[in-house]
């Protein structure tokens, strides 16, 4: 009986060593997954149906701090729609984001491994969208990483700038309304107020 018990307990001892060996495995097999894991990537798993995509908190460079649900990310920007206070959406460059607060359940969420994006969707950059704002000639405000504001209309976006016809908020884009014209570089805006729906969803 005694030869049994000492069976037992070693086909349990290894039981447990095999447990343990596999849960290490798991868990540095995690981090090896985490520490690939991109920003576009978190975003994306917060974008969500109308209603049932979580609220969080943007910071932008320019000290901005938005709350507002995730409609769109591309593969160096992400649209949001503000919660309260402005309308219309919202689009930022990746690069102007200082952080982003999500209650504790959204944030593991975010980095539950993402279904696989469109190829589509990694080449729609900051400047395609842009051109998209270019194409529609919706009333924009550049909020720029200085703090300052520009209203008006985009005419043109290049590889990394946009010009800018200045003019006030909610005017059409005329001759006679436009007071000045901007280039403004990418790397100088922290977010992009549109009049109306995100270019794209």
């Amino acid at each position: 009986m005694r030869w049994d018990r000492f069976f037992d307990d070693l086909e349990d001892q290894l039981a447990s060593e095999w447990e343990a060996e596999r849960a290490a495995l798991d868990t540095e097999a995690e981090r090896l997954r985490l520490s690939r894991v991109a920003l576009q990537e978190r975003l994306s798993q917060l974008v969500g149906p109308e209603h049932a995509a979580p609220e969080v908190s943007f910071e932008f460079a320019d000290g901005m701090l938005l709350r507002a649900t995730v409609t769109g990310v591309g593969a160096d920007w992400v649209a949001l729609l503000p919660a309260e206070g402005r309308t219309g959406a919202v689009v930022a460059p990746f690069w102007s984001i200082s952080t982003i607060a999500m209650p504790h359940h959204d944030l593991l969420r975010s980095a539950r491994p993402a279904p696989a994006r469109s190829v589509l969707a990694d080449r729609l950059t900051f400047g395609f969208v842009l051109r998209d704002l270019v194409r529609r000639r919706v009333g924009v405000a550049v909020h720029c990483t200085s703090a300052r504001v520009l209203t008006g209309t985009i005419d043109r976006a290049g590889a990394d700038h946009l010009d800018l016809a200045v003019h006030d908020p909610g005017a059409p884009r005329r001759a006679d309304a436009v007071s000045g014209h901007r280039i403004v570089p990418f790397a100088a805006i922290a977010w992009i107020g549109v009049d109306g729906p995100a270019p794209i969803r």
